[in-house]
Order: C-alpha cells, then structure tokens, then sequence
C-alpha cells in the first residue's frame, strides 16, 4: 500500500538528525518515529523527551531486532554506519545511513553488496546538500556547451584561522571518522554529480595542531587526520581537477567551485551559481529556472522509495561507494606520495 504507515528507528540522533531528519519525518504523512538510540541511555531520554518518541533502547542491537521498526536511520559517526547498515540489511529493515558513507572503500562495497542482496529494500545515503539548488542548472549549461570544453576544476573549501586549542574532535579521529578529510567528500559528491568522476588522484596534506587534547580525559593525542589538504585529480571527463580542503585559512573567503571551460565559466559560492563566456568583461548571476532547483527532500525521497513511488536519486549506495574509493584513494596517495588510480576495486 503506498500510503501504509512507516515506522522509522533512529540510532544516533546527533545535531544533523535532530536539525533535518527528525522534522523531516515527522512532517510526512503516515510516518512515526518510534525509538531512539544513542550512545548512552540519557542521551536517548533526552531526544525521546525533545521529539516525543515513544522507544528507547539500551543498544542499537535491540533497535534494528525490534519487529515493530520498520526502517532505520543512522546518524551516527562514520564508525558505526556500516556496521548497522549491515544488520539491518539483515533484519530487513530499510536504511537511511549518514554521510559520511563509511570509514574506508572496503565497508562502503559492505554495505552495497548487503544491499543488492535484499534489493527489495531501500538504501540510501544522505547526499551532500549545498549544491542542491544549482545541481540540475549546471548539468543543462554542461549538455548545452556552455563552456565549451571543460578543462580544468578548481574546488576550495576554506576554513578560518586555526584553532590550536579547541579539544580534539571525532572529524580528527581516524578511529571515529575513517578516510574521511575534513568537507572532501561532500564536495567530491557535488562534483560527481556535475561532471563524473576522478581517474586518478595525488595528494599533499599537513596536520598543523597536532597534539590536541582528548575530550573527554584532558591527554595529548596525535592528530592523524590533516588540517590543510591539495588534491590534484585527472578527471574521466578529460579535466584537471584541483581541490583544496583547508582549516588554516584566515581570510580567505568562501568556500566555492569553479569549472573552466574553452569558452566560458561557472562558479559556485555561497548557494549562488554565477557564469560567463568569451567575450564577457566579469562573471554574471545564472538564473535557476524553478523547475531545476532541487531541495532539501532527502526523508521524503527515502519515504516514498519505501512506497514504490519514486527510486533514491540522491544519494545511491552506488554513488556512496565511488567517493568512498575516492576519499580512500587520496588518503592512500597521502601515506605514498604517488599516484592512485581508480576505481581501487573493480565494481
């Protein structure tokens, strides 16, 4: 029945799911989230009290077992996605996993593997969302010949001046946070989506505050995620590609993407696409047409997947794997100082 209530389960109702996906579903119609699990029992009553949920659970085990639950949302950190996917898979339950997808490429064709197996259900991640409103613009300039042809990407995700004091966070973590640098996969996502995906990757990182202190016990620990990241990639579409992912630099600007092509540019920066072509003296405001502009619908995508209504376009555990391998391949190039070519495992 398409309009059959669904019955959702959350395990880690961190900022991001307490922000996007608890109103999201909670505004769907025959939809209930019933239970919660976080990483300790009071955490979860106070989520519980917040939202009104009626469950909770000790561990995220008696969350997927639970026969009443019919698809689970996984906001944790990275750590724990593949290892829960991967069970609820199993128990035939629906999956909603966070992004990042995974620690490394290996869990990330896990759990694309699980999936296929029970293709009956539905798994998706959830997609990098600033580029949402511009995504389809940018993919009709590119068909049209806006820019003639593409040739080189330059991709800057610019953090403020360095904090050398702030605790150690679970983004610094490999143990929590995998292969995953800093926003790169969210902006390789966007990219993927733009023009394909990367042929081979090189890359140089520093990590500049190293020790910090632990959170929670107040030791010096080392820091192995990098602070400051150059990645140059040779795309499959021919372009050469430069991404810089930083947290050291004050001053800099906003974040943005641009695509340069033999005869025009896109760029992107702060929500807003802007382009020119020969001839033009600076870059203008692209208008997006309102039947190109996309939003933030990722609960209600899962929904109606599970409904038979429409099949997950953003984001596919297909698609999670390719920046997966490309997040591993740049963490594979930084411990090598070579070249790595992709994909790493044949798909």
């Amino acid at each position: 029945m398409i309009n059959h209530k669904i019955r959702i389960g959350i395990v880690g109702a961190g900022g991001n799911t307490k922000a996007k996906h608890i109103p999201g579903f909670r505004a769907l119609e025959n939809v209930d989230i019933l239970g919660v699990c976080n990483r300790s029992r009071a955490s979860s009553e106070t989520v519980a009290r917040e939202f009104d949920i009626p469950r909770i659970y000790d561990d995220w085990q008696q969350l997927v077992a639970d026969p009443d639950i019919d698809a689970v949302m996984i906001g944790t950190w990275p750590y724990m996605h593949a290892l829960v996917t991967l069970a609820a898979l199993d128990a035939s339950k629906h999956v909603l996993c966070e992004a990042r997808m995974a620690m490394d490429a290996r869990e990330a064709h896990a759990m694309l593997a699980a999936s296929r197996a029970k293709s009956k259900l539905v798994a998706q991640v959830v997609p990098s969302p600033f580029s949402l409103g511009v995504d389809r613009t940018i993919q009709r300039l590119l068909a049209e010949g806006f820019l003639g042809r593409l040739l080189a990407i330059d991709v800057r995700d610019n953090g403020g001046f360095i904090d050398l004091e702030t605790p150690l966070s679970w983004r610094q973590e490999i143990r929590y946070s995998g292969m995953n640098i800093m926003m790169l996969g969210i902006w390789y996502e966007a990219l993927m989506r733009w023009v394909g995906e990367a042929a081979s990757v090189i890359a140089m990182g520093q990590t500049f505050a190293n020790p910090l202190k632990a959170p929670d016990n107040g030791k010096l620990t080392a820091v192995q995620i990098p602070d400051h990241l150059d990645v140059v990639a040779r795309m499959a579409c021919g372009a050469q590609a430069h991404f810089r992912s930083t947290r050291i630099a004050g001053l800099s600007g906003p974040s943005h993407a641009v695509l340069y092509g033999s005869e025009g540019t896109l760029r992107f920066e702060n929500g807003q696409l802007y382009g020119g072509r020969r001839g033009d003296e600076n870059l203008s405001e692209v208008a997006i047409p309102a039947s190109e502009a996309d939003r933030w619908r990722v609960e209600e995508e899962f929904i109606n997947a599970i409904r038979g209504i429409e099949p997950v376009r953003l984001t596919t555990f297909e698609d999670g794997v390719r920046y997966m391998e490309f997040t591993e391949a740049v963490t594979r190039s930084l411990q090598t100082g070579q070249i790595v070519h992709l994909p790493l495992i044949t798909r």
